[in-house]
């Protein structure tokens, strides 16, 4: 491979790290290239890029890049390298998963996963890969969990509504009728009170006619020889 070669395939490995934020660095070694082409093929299907490259040359396009971000991955470029590029974070890790149950074989090995800023290093780490939430499932579950009050709420309004049409209209019981109010028996009327007969003046008491006292009988006077003679 010639320099410009070289400096081609780093610059085309460049643009596929800038575009994705997940890929996976396997080892291919032990596929013949028989498997090497069905795994190329799911991948396409699953819309995950494979790329098989020296590990010197991903390293350069690496570390032309931003090579803190990316030291944690170094140490996993030996051997045959196949890089698997993804906007799907777990979709390479289901492909690699698979790939191993379909063929019974522990191959293709995970050496290094890089999700969003995140290394995960060695082959132990696919089972949990599989079960990463992609952002959408992460949207989809937040979504659930504000939606969950309002849905409970109108559960609850819906069961009422539909208990309040399944129970009968209880019939209004007839008024009973007052019972007809007893006239109170006439009041007797109380009898005439009887006046009092006039109390009946008592008469004046007559005084006493004073008592006259006895005037001591005065004599007659002797007839006057002088008197005159009868006529």
């Amino acid at each position: 491979m010639t320099k410009q070669e070289k400096n081609e395939v780093i610059e085309l490995l460049k643009g596929k790290f800038s575009q994705y934020n997940n890929f996976y660095i396997t080892d291919t070694e032990s596929l013949t290239v028989a498997q090497v082409g069905k795994l190329r093929s799911i991948c396409f299907d699953k819309q995950v890029e494979m790329k098989v490259a020296k590990n010197t040359l991903i390293k350069k396009a690496l570390e032309s890049l931003d090579a803190e971000k990316y030291a944690g991955v170094f140490d996993s470029l030996h051997k045959v390298t196949a890089l698997m590029f993804s906007e799907n974070p777990k979709e390479p890790a289901v492909i690699l998963s698979g790939f191993r149950k379909a063929n019974n074989k522990e191959k293709p090995v995970l050496k290094a996963a890089f999700i969003n800023g995140d290394v995960f290093v060695g082959d132990n780490q696919l089972k949990a890969l599989t079960q990463i939430k992609t952002k959408n499932e992460l949207i989809g579950e937040l979504i659930g969990l504000l939606q969950a009050p309002i849905q409970r709420v109108l559960g609850a309004l819906e069961n009422k509504d539909n208990a309040q049409k399944a129970e009968p209209v209880a019939e209004v019981a007839p008024v009973v009728e007052a019972a007809p109010v007893v006239e109170t028996a006439p009041v007797v009327e109380a009898a005439p009170v009887v006046e009092a007969a006039p109390v009946v003046e008592a008469a004046p008491v007559v005084e006493a006619a004073p008592v006259v006292e006895e005037t001591p009988a005065t004599e007659a006077p002797a007839a006057s020889e002088d008197a005159a003679p009868e006529a």
